[in-house]
């Protein structure tokens, strides 16, 4: 089911959004890609086949979106690089970054919060 019209420009502007967080996720611990390429490819799908074609052949992004697709789980090496970035990120923010005691304490709730996601999705077992 393909939209058409102005929903069609408002799923494609959603997408373009969405992918944008997607992609800062993958340098930004704190923030996720998974659900934001999901979302991605589900506007895609209704909006434009063609680009949603072209994420999924994406040697970075196509993956993990076939793996959840397929699994809904992700790779053990993607959850282990995820977790030791965020981690080390996190680490040297607190010990780097000058923060306030409330910002520490921010940071310290939003990181853990984030390493509970990440420990709890699935894994693909090969």
């Amino acid at each position: 089911m393909t939209v058409e019209g102005t929903r069609r420009i408002v799923y494609l502007a959603l997408a373009a959004f969405f992918f944008g967080l997607a992609v800062l996720g993958a340098v930004l611990p704190l923030l996720p890609t998974t659900p934001f390429l999901l979302l991605t490819s589900f506007l895609l799908v209704r909006s434009s086949p063609a680009l949603n074609e072209k994420l999924l052949r994406s040697r970075t992004f196509g993956p993990l979106i076939e793996d959840w697709q397929r699994h809904r789980a992700i790779r053990p090496r993607v959850k282990a690089v995820s977790i030791a970035v965020s981690l080390t990120a996190v680490i040297l923010s607190a010990i780097y970054g000058n923060l306030p005691p409330v910002a520490l304490g921010v940071l310290a709730a939003l990181a853990l919060t984030g390493l509970v996601v990440l420990i709890r999705l699935p894994v693909i077992r090969d």
